[in-house]
């Protein structure tokens, strides 16, 4: 029988469902055969009301409890489990109880396999922590590893790295997975080049200069998003 709490949050999210987008969801994201969210189901719960059933819930429910939810097969019930998880790690100032999340997170990176569930959490729990212990091994290891959505976990948990200044690590990453096959890692490596520009353009325009003319149509087009048009132009026509 499921434990009381883990029941009670499953029910909290069913009260709370749309058909309308449970419909919607399963093609928002691809969820069909040979798709990236292949076989991924999905109760039609709006990220919202799942943040607020997070808040209720994530200091009442234990690490082991939350596992239950973290392994469900509907996307819901596991980025709810990712809310309350970083709601603890956000909450605690005890190291210990920041390393048994972090072992956690680690260990069910399995269930992290949808962008938006890497995009929530990754940076607020794992990118945080390798920041603040200088444990960038972590991150390293996986923007190494064969599995797309861990290259993805690796460079958009530098995120919290470029909020604090350093920039280092994300061109790291980007570099090494520029060619990459799928889409969804040149949207994750635009999308970082361009939180970094927002935070310092040149470190940008000087990445870009380097290396533009091999990224990835999408990849560029994410990076350059918020410079000066006529800069974007040059960058998109090749004149630099």
């Amino acid at each position: 029988m499921a434990n009381t709490i883990v029941k009670e949050i499953k029910e909290a999210l069913a009260v709370l469902s749309i058909p309308e987008k449970a419909e919607f969801f399963p093609r928002f994201f691809k969820t069909g055969k040979g798709e990236y969210g292949e076989g991924d189901l999905f109760l039609g719960v709006k990220v919202p009301d799942q943040r607020s059933v997070a808040k209720e819930y994530y200091d009442k429910i234990s690490l082991e409890e939350l596992s239950l939810l973290l392994s469900s097969k509907y996307h819901e019930h596991r980025l709810t489990a990712l809310f309350m998880l970083i709601s603890k790690f956000e909450k605690t100032k005890d190291s210990r109880i920041k390393e048994e999340i972090i072992t956690f997170y680690l260990g069910h990176l399995p269930y992290v396999n949808n962008w938006d569930l890497v995009d929530s959490s990754c940076y607020k729990i794992l990118g945080r922590y390798a920041f603040e212990n200088q444990k960038e091994a972590l991150l390293r290891s996986l923007s190494d590893s064969e599995e797309m959505w861990h290259k993805r976990i690796a460079v958009v948990g530098t995120m919290h790295y470029i909020k604090k200044g350093s920039y280092g690590l994300t061109k790291e990453f980007v570099t090494k997975n520029l060619k990459h096959p799928h889409d969804l890692m040149h949207k994750a490596n635009g999308w970082l080049l361009r939180e970094m520009g927002n935070k310092n353009e040149q470190e940008l325009i000087s990445y870009l200069n380097q290396y533009y003319k091999e990224m990835p149509r999408t990849c560029l087009r994410y990076a350059i998003e918020k410079l000066d048009e006529d800069l974007r132009q040059d960058y998109l026509k090749g004149r630099v």
